[in-house]
């Protein structure tokens, strides 16, 4: 037995881009898949080798933002380009919506073709906001499930793009509301305590309308002026 079957064939040294970060890959034969090279040498298990020929979905990734089925591409031939795996939908950590949607919705039962469907669900939403039930079932043709029926991927789809579409109008409410909060019209409000107007508060002197106090040792009509005819009864 061969323990070293490809030492007859040349072996490369290149990184990969996954994720955003950049990965090594140091003395590998140039034939290895990507989903291979992912799993085996990169420790990122969420792809699945369900078939090795292409036809089952689980092992679905994005290249440049291409949905591909990595056992189908030799990894050398990604060097220089984007790799995105299941493990990069996550968002500050936590699961992405689609991934919240569908464990929500059922659609995970063994679990194995799940990574595939949700970077399909992905690859799906980035170019069509909003699909129809028609649409989502032709994307997910390329991935097989024996046990879901499928009824909880389409229904994750839905909620995804209910969301989707509801945190988008409020955040166009939000783009639109004025600096600083809502506008409050000009109002006038009630007579002041000696009964002017908010408008008739001129200074004394300047044009006030309005009636004010007599000022201190001012004459009123108990104190008349100098020359004024007393009042009757009153000192003569």
């Amino acid at each position: 037995h061969d323990e070293h079957p490809h030492d007859e064939h040349p072996h490369a040294s290149y990184a990969l881009r996954v994720n955003g970060t950049e990965r090594p890959v140091t003395d590998a034969w140039i034939g290895e898949s990507l989903l291979y090279v992912l799993r085996e040498r990169l420790g990122l298990a969420g792809a699945k080798d369900g078939c090795s020929q292409g036809e089952c979905g689980a092992c679905s990734v994005q290249v440049d933002g291409r949905l591909v089925a990595s056992c189908l591409v030799p990894a050398v031939t990604t060097a220089g380009s984007e790799v995105r795996t299941v493990e990069g939908l996550a968002q500050h950590g936590a699961p992405s919506d689609v991934q919240r949607a569908l464990a929500a919705s059922g659609a995970v039962q063994c679990g194995f073709c799940v990574p595939g469907m949700a970077m399909t669900v992905h690859d799906l939403l980035e170019g069509n906001h909003a699909p129809s039930e028609l649409e989502t079932r032709k994307a997910l043709c390329g991935n097989l499930c024996r046990c879901s029926g499928y009824r909880g991927v389409l229904d994750a789809v839905d909620e995804v793009v209910r969301a989707r579409a509801q945190a988008a109008e409020a955040a166009a409410a939000l783009a639109e509301a004025p600096a600083g909060g809502a506008r409050i019209p000009h109002q006038a409000g009630p007579p002041d305590a000696v009964g002017r107007a908010p408008h008739d508060l001129a200074a004394p002197g300047q044009g006030s309308s309005g009636h004010r106090p007599p000022d201190p040792g001012s004459h009123g009509p108990h104190h008349p002026g100098p020359g004024a005819d007393p009042q009757p009864g009153g000192p003569a």
